[in-house]
């Protein structure tokens, strides 16, 4: 049984993590030395990173807003635990439609007559939660004049949820713009104090919602990022957080002794963060990578293959894993992805509704994501929140592909 205190807590708990290991900048060389080498992508946050590194951070400031997914594991026996499968440091999605999804199902249940089950389906505000983050890094940077910036893409499919979070602030009086990595490329600069200004207004947070998948940037979108992140402003993620939450990061925690290294003389967090992870292998050169590699070949439907990459979409399941690594198994290549213990949660039968799609009984697997909210001002943690959570769920006939995909909907726990 889920117990929601746990599991706010227990984002507490990845909250820290997530921003210890942005400050540890030993422990990101190591992690991420053989991605960096053969996935671009990464090696261009890595050396926007060293750049920020090698200059000195500016803004002492830090403001994460993640979401940790998680799945029932069932096993053979019946029992279940809760396993994680991915923690997102960027662009976390769903804030703000999930804020509203209570009030619709409570409404269907009393259309439906089932007034008592309306009390079973949770409050749940993550906008709010979000928001009030966003507010006390903006407090700190202690400007009135200056903006939120939304750093958005050109096609904004999933504005609205944008919206509820902006809403948020706008009710606190706080001024918020939604601005392309273009625009920064055309209007933005740094004064002598390294404040960032774009169209001539300063800028307190750049709030990223785009940045995240390698079709977002251009050269000119690279220049951007790198100015953004040496400015004042604070960053939402910075580049360290933002590389925190790379797949490589996720398997590398797993290996003994890596928690405590984050949280010594704390067993009991090192203990309940443990219990979330599935297992997590690398596929580096040598003869660990070896056995992973044969592992995977061997029984591909038990394990999930992951690239560095966010977004949804990009994970390889089943007879795909041979194909793939097949081809680079005696490369270097397959340095650019890990691989995890498919989780296996128990199905249950549900009706999705989707545009253009027929109304039926599904065989259906859910996602729980829980967001997290954390300020660090220097040394000072002066917030660090569960936020609210996130049910998604599709049918089992998908391996992959979420919400913005057209796979998953949006959904709510349901109490019993």
């Amino acid at each position: 049984m889920l117990h929601l205190l746990d599991l706010s807590l227990l984002q507490t708990h990845f909250n820290r993590l997530v921003d210890k290991i942005s400050q540890d900048s030993n422990f990101l060389e190591e992690a991420l030395a053989s991605t960096i080498k053969v996935d671009n992508f990464t090696e261009r946050l890595f050396n926007i990173y060293r750049h920020v590194l090698q200059e000195g951070r500016t803004q002492s400031i830090v403001l994460g807003l993640n979401r940790s997914d998680y799945m029932l594991d069932q096993k053979e026996d019946g029992s279940a635990s809760l396993k994680q499968i991915e923690i997102n440091t960027i662009a976390a999605s769903f804030g703000g439609l999930s804020s509203r999804t209570p009030n619709i199902h409570r409404h269907v249940l009393k259309v439906a007559g089932r007034l008592e089950e309306c009390k079973r389906i949770l409050d749940n505000n993550p906008s709010a939660g979000l928001a009030e983050g966003l507010s006390k890094a903006w407090d700190l940077y202690g400007s009135e004049r200056a903006v939120i910036l939304f750093l958005i893409e050109e096609v904004q499919r999933n504005i609205y949820d944008h919206r509820y979070v902006e809403n948020e602030l706008w009710k606190r009086n706080i001024p918020v713009i939604r601005r392309q990595f273009e625009d920064v490329c055309k209007t933005g600069c740094l004064d002598q104090n390294k404040r960032l200004f774009v169209d001539g207004r300063e800028v307190a947070i750049v709030y990223f919602r785009n940045g995240y998948m390698p079709q977002n940037y251009t050269e000119q979108n690279w220049e951007a990022r790198l100015m953004i992140e040496r400015s004042l402003a604070v960053k939402c993620p910075d580049i360290s957080t933002h590389l925190a939450g790379t797949k490589k990061v996720q398997q590398e925690l797993c290996r003994p002794g890596v928690l405590e290294r984050f949280f010594p003389g704390e067993p009991d967090v090192v203990e309940q963060i443990r219990a979330t992870f599935a297992g997590l292998y690398t596929l580096d050169m040598g003869p660990e990578g070896d056995k992973t590699v044969a592992m995977a070949l061997a029984k591909p439907n038990q394990f999930v293959l992951k690239p560095q990459r966010e977004g949804g979409g990009n994970n390889i399941y089943g007879a795909e894993i041979c194909h793939v690594l097949e081809g680079v198994k005696n490369s270097t290549e397959r340095m650019a992805y890990i691989l995890m213990d498919k989780v296996q949660p128990r199905p249950v039968h549900n009706y999705l509704l989707r545009l253009g799609s027929p109304l039926k009984l599904s065989t259906c697997l859910s996602e729980l994501g829980v967001f997290g909210v954390y300020v660090r001002q220097g040394q000072d943690m002066v917030l660090n929140e569960c936020a609210g959570h996130l049910l998604r769920t599709k049918s089992d006939e998908h391996s992959d592909g979420g919400v913005a995909a057209g796979v998953a909907v949006l959904d709510n726990p349901f109490l019993v």
